[in-house]
């Protein structure tokens, strides 16, 4: 009877544990959200003007830096906020005027380099391929803060046939009344996270609002075009 008793107990222990490891084997795997990361970046900026040919002479080089915080959806999709120092602006940015006065013809071409300096705010949805690759697309925010103009003006003078030409550098601040304070872009980038803590990222962003406060009559718009690539690190 004991031997008895004992065969039972052994395999109803058996078959106990083949339910109990059949229950494991069977039951899906769950990965877990990443939590919410806080993170800095920064990089440098080529930017021109919408009205300008794309090209490296009309390229003004600067930079951007700031803080982000990195959101997770789901496993594939999260959202990024962004709050940076951001620098725009264009190189070759070339104006002429032509006024005569009784006998005297003045004509003036100006070429410029300008910096644009804004607070900008990317708001940005990632969706990751793989697990270190992803891709990105948003809105970004940006208010005008302070700008300059410099450069060098070619003037030349001319009264009875005879002409007289002088260059002259200067350099000048970008008057807030004549500029559009609130920006309004879309960005397109990917990125690529090298370490857990660590990543690349490359960023287009087009302007939509044009800088200009009022936009004379029969003119396009005149927007920012803005190439970004930097380094950001995940707290």
């Amino acid at each position: 009877m004991k031997k008895l008793f004992l065969g039972l107990a052994v395999a109803a222990g058996m078959m106990t544990f083949a339910q109990e490891t059949k229950t494991v084997s069977t039951e899906p795997i769950k990965k877990e959200t990443q939590p919410i990361r806080f993170g800095i970046k920064a990089g440098g900026n080529s930017s021109y003007f919408s009205e300008q040919k794309l090209s490296l002479n009309n390229q003004k080089i600067g930079f951007h830096a700031g803080v982000l915080v990195n959101i997770p959806l789901s496993q594939k999709f999260s959202l990024q906020p962004e709050v940076l120092y951001n620098q725009l602006g264009a190189k070759s940015v070339i104006s002429s005027t032509d006024v005569t006065v009784g006998d005297t013809n003045i004509k003036t071409k100006s070429d410029y380099k300008t910096t644009m300096n804004y607070i900008s705010v990317p708001l940005m949805v990632q969706m990751r391929p793989t697990e270190r690759f992803y891709v990105e697309a948003g809105p970004e925010f940006s208010y005008f803060i302070n700008g300059k103009n410099s450069g060098n003006s070619t003037i030349s003078t001319t009264t009875g046939g005879v002409t007289n030409t002088q260059s002259v550098s200067n350099s000048e601040d970008i008057d807030k009344d004549n500029v559009n304070k609130f920006n309004l872009g879309l960005g397109l980038g990917l990125g690529y996270d090298i370490t857990q803590n660590i990543g690349i990222n490359a960023r287009y962003i087009n302007s939509l609002t044009d800088m200009r406060n009022q936009k004379p009559e029969g003119t396009e718009p005149l927007n920012h075009r803005t190439f970004q690539l930097g380094l950001n690190y995940k707290f």
